[in-house]
């Protein structure tokens, strides 16, 4: 098994800086411009439908052990809030951290499987920036 990988940047030519025949290379702001954006808008894309998939999965859960009852799912929401106004306050704090570390937990798996089909398809759409996208 190999665990060399490739990256974007592995990509970028170098050149060697005391080359006397070397000519000043121009960088094609457009192209640049147009680049960035493209990453800023599919990062922003995979962070919220990541965000969104990890907030809904709780609901999902919910509504699963409720049968698809909604009736059944305030009633137990409702049971949950009552124990929780009744708790201790170091009980409270407690369980706050849990969510809180259930949630990070959350994020940072459904992240880590996702994020090499979300490489894949942002170097595929850099990749085809050059064909006349006018």
């Amino acid at each position: 098994m190999s665990l060399e990988t490739e990256m974007l940047v592995d990509r970028v030519p170098t050149f060697p800086a005391n080359r006397p025949h070397a000519r000043h290379r121009t960088i094609d702001g457009l192209a640049l411009f147009q680049g960035t954006c493209l990453v800023l808008i599919e990062s922003a894309g995979f962070a919220a439908s990541t965000l969104l998939l990890v907030l809904g999965l709780p609901l999902f859960v919910f509504l699963l052990l409720a049968g698809w009852d909604l009736t059944s799912l305030f009633a137990q929401l409702g049971n949950l809030a009552e124990h929780y106004r009744s708790a201790e306050p170091v009980a409270r704090r407690f369980f706050a951290q849990d969510l809180q570390i259930a949630f990070l937990v959350g994020i940072g798996g459904l992240t880590l499987l996702r994020l090499p089909r979300f490489l894949r398809r942002l170097d595929r759409r850099l990749g085809e920036g050059g064909q006349g996208h006018d």
